[in-house]
């Protein structure tokens, strides 16, 4: 299970043309698919069935409390090295602070339920492809995306989803709340 955001249809189509520059490159990543994309804000692997109604209780607050934002997706980068990289992604711009204080608060709900959660710093991003091991990888594809910036989009909803891996993933929701008031 994982806290996420989602990017608008606007936002996810801009995106979608810009990253065709780069597409079918060599040393490209296995691209994620458009309608996959999400803005991770806490991820929590596997939640026991005895915590999801505690943990969707406890994230109403966490998320009432924050403030109405309107994010953009801009630049672009990648985690790993450059002679190894792993992850391509686009970052935001915008209410990005207000995001990260969110992620924050989510990531105590969960510690307050005794989940396991990541001690690194939140990094807000949108993975938009993998780079698979032992393949040829161009790291500096994600240095094209360096000026980009798509639409602005109001934040309007924080999800609680559950993936479903195999031949078709599949996030499906498990609750949602309304960002903003």
């Amino acid at each position: 299970m994982f806290f996420a955001v989602d990017p608008s249809a606007e936002a996810r189509a801009h995106l979608d043309t810009a990253l065709s520059a780069v597409r079918g490159a060599p040393g490209e990543p296995r691209w994620t698919p458009a309608d996959r994309w999400h803005l991770t804000l806490l991820f929590l692997g596997s939640v026991p069935a005895r915590l999801v109604a505690p943990l969707v209780e406890a994230a109403g607050p966490a998320v009432a409390t924050a403030p109405a934002m309107t994010l953009r997706l801009a630049g672009g980068g990648r985690f790993g090295s450059r002679r190894r990289p792993q992850v391509a992604w686009v970052g935001l711009d915008g209410d990005v602070g207000p995001l990260t204080d969110l992620a924050e608060r989510l990531a105590a709900v969960a510690r307050r339920l005794r989940l396991e959660v990541e001690e690194r710093p939140y990094r807000p991003h949108l993975t938009v492809g993998r780079w698979r091991p032992g393949r040829p990888a161009d790291a500096a594809l994600t240095d094209r995306l360096a000026g980009y910036a798509g639409p602005r989009w109001p934040v309007r909803e924080v999800l609680l989803l559950e993936s479903h891996l195999g031949p078709t993933p599949r996030y499906d929701p498990v609750a949602t709340w309304p960002v903003g008031g």
